[in-house]
């Protein structure tokens, strides 16, 4: 497997197919994106695995985080997040979130992220403030 910074136009297939097959390929589009940081997992040449970081100062936001549903349950999106949160520790960010879907949250507990407030909604789905700081 191979983990590397892509392109927008690389990460919206992969955004539209997993996370909002029956919205429009525009809907996946982010403000921000033409300045966050994309991340591509890739399986034989095969880009199966996306994450977007949004960064605010000392502050990193993770979006749009998506693996394509065959490739789900083997470890991939881990590295990922593995990889995103060694190199934001070593750009000097010092608080990293997400908005976290309520069936995600055990995942991102592996990183050492913690929910903040309340469960709310999104677009019907159960979302929790997820984050962690670093010293």
């Amino acid at each position: 497997m191979d983990i590397r910074k892509i392109t927008t136009a690389e990460v919206l297939p992969i955004r539209h197919l997993v996370l909002w097959p029956d919205k429009s390929p525009s809907f996946c589009e982010v403000e921000g994106d033409s300045s966050a940081i994309h991340y591509g997992a890739f399986v034989d040449g095969k880009l199966v695995c996306v994450a977007s970081v949004y960064i605010n100062g000392h502050e990193a936001r993770l979006r749009k985080f998506a693996t394509l549903h065959e490739y789900q349950g083997q470890g991939i999106g881990s590295k990922v997040i593995e990889q995103v949160v060694r190199e934001l520790k070593l750009a000097s960010a010092s608080y990293f979130w997400c908005d976290a879907r309520t069936s995600a949250l055990s995942f991102y507990q592996k990183f050492g992220l913690c929910t903040e407030g309340e469960e709310f909604q999104k677009s019907g789905v159960s979302y929790f403030k997820m984050s962690v700081s670093w010293a």
